[in-house]
């Protein structure tokens, strides 16, 4: 019998309630399967009193526990919740009836009722003393509702780690994915090979700081037993080919060149990865995975297999040696030769393997599940081979992206199963990734929060039932369960719109500050380059005119109390903003910087490539024309590049300022040539970089031209993969 079939006929057998004209929306997230309520509430002003089945009787304190945590000491008549073990039940599905007189609970096993005991606990906190009366069914859509926390790039204490999973566990997700080992830092503990944590769990930072730190295996398995309690599984995430630097700096015989290293402390892509071409480098692996299973008694182990550059193995003679033994065609095949065989291990020991979508490439390993982050294509391919697939891409599930690129509704959007692949059973489910690079442990929960919430609901609950009007309504009560859990969280989305259109002046904008937020106000002044205030005390949703280069600074307050540091919208009043515009390249639908006309639109880029206004390109050459009104007197043309060379981002072989009265003679031109060969400096890697010309001349029209400086240097980690350029905006300062 189908569960929701189950679920429905146990609803009727508890008795429904006398029913309402209309069913008033569940105070709950994630939304249950159904709800028939009653008129009638049910008094929780005193304890919780638990009658439990007798084979579940080990879990009746620790339930107790989890049910009152959030109460405290109650005076009053106690509150009876009986629980009833249901066989015929899926083993996360349990049903609520609760009654005036008390609760019953029915599941098919100790996950179904600690589901159950978790719902009434969220209902609780915002029940005010009592809780509607009426029968719940609920099961989840996906058993796979994971998080992936990174503690390789920032360590995380154990006691973070715990309270993660707390938090996991009170919004219904199932899974942690503990993401150990990475190029800078190994963080799990090796009786085998103690210098993995000896020396790979620890790097030296540009300013001379150490940073670090590992979880010993008496951590580990205390973690992993706290999470069993409360039915969350930690899945751990060994990376290998790829992101395996802070081993080679432990063992230096594990790479193609056996050249000692450090671990690193920047971030991107390294070259130096393991070595296919040694047996001794599988004998490593498989001894490191023999002490990860001890450790962690999950059904899956995640391999990595992402971002595993091929240039060593390409230059190696014991790799290519593989290649030609083995009857492969290539340094891609390897690496699926060499990922096949650390996935027969682990099926050898009664594991599956879970890697990132880059284990497609080359061949797809027998048994493995993939991980589908680069877009959806990596599951519906998966799929396609018989492969079961998690869904995590980028576009909704990476929350190390700031709201600007990625807010609560998107995330809210998000459907894990492709069309075509409904009912397919091959999509196990879905998880957002909490990658750490630009968020140490005091930023990662306003990252992760409230963004978690929604993706609780689209992994937990049926689309039917999904509906962002009201889960809008549902996070407002949420949020006092979220301050009630003291979860540091973050904003919706970004808090306050700008609105901006060309001014009726030259060298201005019209701009209209608009709060996209519930209960979020505050005041803007606009600053120019120079720190000069020309405009203060800019109040919501007035049109305001503002003229020449600078920051528009507005200072949030959310329900009447200041939100810290001020919102920032880099803007540049000129006479080319919002004219007719053509390019010289395509827009790149990754970063398309608000379309054709984003690099004439008076908007900036700021230090956040990710942040909407950059225009990019990979491998190719850029440029913008701009046809003006009329002929002007140009003052000066500029233009911003951008520079973040561990992403490839690298500032422009030459560029090109050119004007012309009539859009055929371009009389005037200036290169300017102000970069040498890229080179690479660890503490000045990342930056805004602003080109400008005088010009002085009258014109109609103005263009600029940036060339693509190649591919990355021979020193970079991708040496030989094609560079990318990011600009924003080209301004044009002149008079009529």
């Amino acid at each position: 019998m189908e569960k929701s079939v189950l679920l429905f006929a146990f609803a009727l057998l508890l008795g429904a309630c006398a029913p309402v004209a209309e069913t008033p929306p569940l105070d709950l997230i994630p939304h249950p399967t159904s709800w028939d309520p009653s008129q009638n509430t049910c008094d929780i002003s005193g304890a919780w009193e638990l009658d439990v089945p007798t084979e579940w009787h080990a879990d009746r304190r620790f339930w107790s526990n989890w049910l009152s945590a959030d109460s405290g000491g109650k005076e009053g008549k106690a509150v009876s919740v009986i629980i009833k073990q249901s066989p015929a039940m899926e083993s996360e599905a349990y049903a609520l009836a609760i009654r005036p007189d008390g609760i019953t609970i029915e599941a098919g096993s100790t996950h179904g009722a600690f589901h159950a005991l978790t719902t009434l606990r969220s209902l609780a906190l915002t029940g005010d003393g009592a809780l509607p009366c009426g029968n719940l069914a609920d099961a989840p859509r996906f058993a796979h509702r994971g998080l992936l926390l990174d503690c390789c790039r920032h360590f995380m204490e154990p006691e973070f780690v715990k309270r993660t999973i707390d938090l996991l566990a009170l919004h219904k997700m199932s899974v942690l994915h503990w993401h150990l080992t990475e190029d800078q830092g190994w963080r799990v503990e090796i009786d085998a090979y103690p210098e993995l944590t000896q020396k790979g769990a620890w790097r030296t930072q540009a300013d001379g700081s150490r940073h670090g730190g590992f979880y010993t295996k008496e951590q580990i398995r205390d973690i992993v037993a706290y999470a069993a309690e409360r039915h969350i599984e930690v899945i751990a995430e060994i990376e290998l080919p790829g992101h395996s630097r802070a081993a080679l700096a432990a063992y230096p015989w594990l790479g193609c060149t056996g050249e000692a290293m450090e671990v690193p402390h920047d971030w991107g892509v390294f070259k130096d990865i393991y070595c296919a071409g040694q047996d001794t480098t599988l004998a490593f692996l498989k001894t490191v995975l023999d002490e990860v299973m001890e450790l962690f008694p999950s059904e899956y182990i995640h391999i990595g297999g992402d971002e595993a550059p091929k240039v060593r193995w390409e230059q190696c003679p014991k790799c290519q040696k593989r290649i030609a033994d083995e009857g492969l065609h290539d340094a891609h095949e390897l690496q699926s030769w060499f990922i096949g065989e650390i996935g027969r291990y682990l099926e050898a020991h009664g594991r599956k393997m879970i890697g990132w979508d880059e284990i497609l490439e080359g061949g797809l390993p027998a048994g493995a599940t993939v991980q589908s982050w680069r877009g959806m294509d990596g599951g519906r391919d998966a799929v396609a081979m018989g492969h079961d697939a998690i869904m995590s891409p980028t576009s909704h599930c990476y929350f190390d992206y700031p709201v600007e690129s990625t807010d609560l509704e998107e995330v809210y959007g998000f459907e894990p199963e492709p069309e075509g692949l409904e009912g397919s059973g091959r999509i196990l489910g879905g998880e957002c990734n909490m990658w750490s690079e630009r968020a140490p442990q005091p930023l990662v929960e306003s990252k992760v929060f409230p963004r978690l919430v929604a993706m609780a609901e689209v992994l937990w609950s049926p689309p039917t039932t999904r509906n962002w009007s009201d889960f809008q309504a549902r996070m407002e009560s949420h949020y006092t369960r979220l301050d009630a859990w003291e979860v540091a969280y973050g904003w919706e989305t970004v808090p306050m719109a700008l609105e901006w259109e060309r001014g009726a002046t030259s060298n201005s904008l019209d701009v209209q500050l608009v709060p996209a937020m519930s209960g979020v106000g505050g005041t803007g002044r606009f600053v120019l380059q120079n720190g000069q205030v020309v405009s203060d005390a800019l109040d919501m949703e007035e049109v305001h005119t503002i003229q020449g280069e600078g920051k528009l600074q507005v200072a949030l307050t959310r329900k009447g109390v200041s939100m810290g540091e001020p919102l920032t919208f880099p803007l540049a009043g000129h006479v080319g903003a919002f004219q007719r515009v053509e390019l010289d390249h395509s827009i790149n639908a990754y970063y398309p910087g608000r379309g054709e006309q984003g690099l004439a639109d008076g908007r900036l880029g700021s230090l956040d490539f990710r942040d909407g206004s950059w225009q990019a390109t990979q491998g190719e050459h850029m440029g913008i024309a701009v046809e003006l009104e009329a002929p002007i007197e140009v003052d000066s043309l500029s233009m911003q590049v951008y520079r973040y060379q561990d992403a490839w981002i690298f500032l422009p072989d030459s560029v090109r300022f050119q004007w012309s009265p009539d859009g055929e003679h371009w009389d005037g031109e200036w290169w300017v040539q102000p970069f040498a060969a890229p080179t690479f400096d660890p503490n000045d890697a990342q930056d805004v970089q602003r080109l400008a010309v005088p010009v002085g001349e009258t014109a109609r029209w103005v263009r600029f031209e940036a060339r693509n400086p190649g591919p990355c240097p021979e020193w970079h980690d991708a040496a030989s993969s094609a560079t990318w350029l990011f600009l924003d905006e080209l301004v044009v300062h002149g008079q009529p």
